[in-house]
């Protein structure tokens, strides 16, 4: 059984910071990449960042500056670090994580309010 498990949400105002934690434990073989998604109300879901085994990176155009994503493979945890929040990136935040045969695994997502 795998388990992914967010931490970290929460409310804070605009131009705060907040740092989200996930991690993964269980059968999930070996890791690949992994990563954050983000889902606004009526919007669809959109990746936020991802980071490879190798620690390459990639980020949505509008948290670029603002977000960094890090990882510890021993650990199987992956970090995003958001600085510089707007209301605009008030939304439920998800892990996922994938394993070298291509499945992923959800989290159950955590919430950040950013208020103006």
């Amino acid at each position: 059984q795998v388990q992914v498990v967010e931490s970290g949400g929460g409310l804070v105002q605009t131009g705060g910071s907040l740092r989200l934690s996930c991690a993964a434990s269980g059968s999930i073989f070996s890791i690949n990449a992994m990563g954050w998604y983000r889902q606004a109300p009526g919007k669809q879901r959109e990746l936020v960042a991802s980071i490879t085994s190798t620690l390459s990176t990639k980020y949505a155009d509008s948290v670029k500056g603002r977000f960094t994503i890090s990882r510890d493979n021993a650990k199987n945890t992956v970090d995003l670090q958001m600085n510089s929040l707007k209301p605009e990136d008030t939304a439920v935040y998800f892990c996922v994580v994938r394993n070298s045969y291509n499945v992923e695994y959800w989290g159950q997502g955590t919430q950040v309010t950013v208020s103006s």
